[in-house]
């Protein structure tokens, strides 16, 4: 699974990256975002392997209480209940991409009702014909999602959510930036909205990768106000601070150029944003350091309850 996470962003590294960051602030009657502390686990990819209990009690000490997995490290499933009931931790919800679903939806939903997981995500789609990447040059693979693709994507969503939701949890969908490129006249994210169930699948809006791809997050939850119920908030930097936007480069939050107190504040006003997951792309100093200055700035933002 992290595998095909890390492969999907790279495929679709060479794309023109547009998109504003700064959006205006909705003040007036929004209810505060009175949540814990959440993160996804991705943020520390690379050292839950060499010291899975360590990492998440070091987590724990940050102030962060509720966390998302994306991969179990081939721990099993006690094992992980065990580490994360010693580090004070509440799993929440997991990330599986695509391919990974398709292949092994039931394993999947088996493991993961046995941690008491509430909500499977998938993490990243999938092409409906994979081949079509081998006949790409490396410089094209951006452009490899067509229309039919992302419909095909929400039929898979379709599907995985009947088996989810009858297996007594939720099922949702994690966006990246590719969702926002405007293709055949429709924007793919606008298309999953529309054909998926609204009664089955749910939506964890990755605000990061919403600006990115040029989307505005305070309008997504405006207008999908019940569908989004999880956030996924990071930062960057651009080059140029007009979009298109190109080559975003990773910060911790509160020092890039993505303002999340309006952001907040519409997502206080939804009623519907059930949790919130700090992700730490890449560090910039050193992790405990990097995830520290992630939890002061919600903190800041009222998070922490």
């Amino acid at each position: 699974m992290q595998r095909s996470r890390r492969d999907f962003l790279k495929a679709g590294s060479a794309a023109a990256m547009v998109g504003s960051t700064f959006v205006s602030g909705i003040k007036a009657m929004a209810k505060p975002l009175s949540l814990p502390l959440g993160i996804q686990l991705y943020s520390v990819r690379d050292l839950l392997p060499k010291d899975y209990d360590g990492t998440l009690k070091m987590i724990a000490g940050l102030g962060f209480r509720e966390v998302e997995s994306a991969g179990y490290y081939n721990h099993s499933a006690p094992d992980v209940k065990r580490s994360l009931a010693g580090a004070g931790l509440h799993l929440v919800s997991a990330h599986h991409a695509m391919g990974d679903l398709r292949k092994n939806i039931d394993e999947i939903i088996a493991f993961e009702k046995q941690l008491g997981v509430a909500t499977i995500i998938c993490s990243s789609p999938a092409l409906k014909d994979p081949s079509r990447l081998e006949k790409m040059k490396p410089e094209e693979r951006h452009n490899a999602f067509t229309l039919d693709d992302w419909h095909w994507n929400a039929e898979q969503l379709n599907t995985f959510s009947d088996k989810v939701t009858a297996a007594g949890m939720k099922f949702g969908y994690h966006n990246h930036y590719t969702e926002f490129k405007t293709t055949d006249g429709k924007v793919p994210y606008e298309e999953l909205m529309r054909l998926t169930d609204p009664a089955k699948v749910t939506f964890e809006m990755d605000c990061g990768w919403v600006v990115v791809g040029g989307g505005d997050p305070v309008t997504l939850l405006s207008k999908y106000p019940t569908r989004i119920t999880m956030l996924h908030v990071k930062d960057f930097t651009f080059k140029e601070a007009k979009a298109p936007h190109s080559e975003p480069t990773v910060k911790e939050l509160g020092l890039g150029s993505i303002d999340y107190a309006p952001i907040f504040a519409a997502a206080g006003k939804t009623g519907h944003i059930k949790h919130v997951f700090a992700e730490q792309e890449a560090f910039n100093v050193p992790p405990v350091e990097s995830l520290g200055i992630d939890a002061k700035y919600l903190r800041k933002q009222g998070l922490g309850t």
